[in-house]
């Protein structure tokens, strides 16, 4: 009997991350630097639900923070760009399973927007709003630890529509889809509750390095 198609796939698909992880080692590389699963691309992959939201000018734009907090505030594009400006060099990981090394992203750090609402003790997580009615959660000690970006430029250009345009989530800890694209409003929450992906099978934490991607 000959080997099934789907056993010729398998083979196919191990010996393709073999092959990726081997051609990282002969650049200098350390293999241990990509998460499980994963394989290194150069490209940078698009992947959204919907449509891409079409801004003809950000007059009309704001992003809106608030929640748990002891001051809400609606920011303009301008109000961003007037906050300290931090450059973040990261690499990312997507839970289709490529990873992109090294990408450089300016943005206002997160712990600039907490100085301006003021989180109340009781906050624990924050709700990403994004267009279309997009969430992700994340927990608040995790992003007050960890590099966390709202992240207006890629590479020294403002970010591409497919990838954010104009305003992104970044956090690099987890997988790429908590990093939110076309950010309008940060929620802060006194509990954990699924946001877009969450509700349709994703993990509701999302770490590469342990493959939590799914439910189980």
């Amino acid at each position: 009997m000959g080997v099934t198609c789907e056993s010729c796939t398998n083979v196919g698909v191990v010996g393709f991350f073999d092959r990726n992880r081997k051609e990282l080692e002969s650049r200098g590389i350390a293999a241990d630097r990509l998460p499980p699963g994963q394989y290194f691309t150069e490209r940078f992959p698009v992947l959204h639900a919907g449509s891409v939201p079409i801004y003809k000018d950000l007059g009309s734009w704001n992003l809106r923070i608030f929640g748990e907090v002891d001051q809400e505030v609606t920011l303009s594009f301008d109000d961003l760009l007037a906050l300290p400006q931090t450059t973040l060099l990261t690499d990312i990981h997507c839970v289709t399973k490529w990873s992109k090394f090294d990408t450089t992203w300016t943005g206002v750090a997160f712990s600039e927007i907490e100085k301006l609402v003021a989180p109340r003790a009781s906050a624990t997580h924050v709700m990403c709003h994004a267009e279309f009615g997009f969430t992700a959660n994340l927990p608040l000690v995790d992003v007050r630890s960890e590099p966390a970006l709202l992240a207006h430029s890629f590479d020294d250009k403002p970010l591409e529509p497919d990838h954010g345009y104009p305003l992104r989530f970044l956090f690099p800890r987890l997988y790429f889809w908590k990093s939110a694209k076309w950010l309008r409003g940060l929620e802060f929450l006194d509990s954990d509750r699924p946001g877009f992906w969450e509700r349709n099978g994703y993990h509701m934490y999302g770490d590469p390095w342990k493959e939590q991607r799914y439910w189980e």
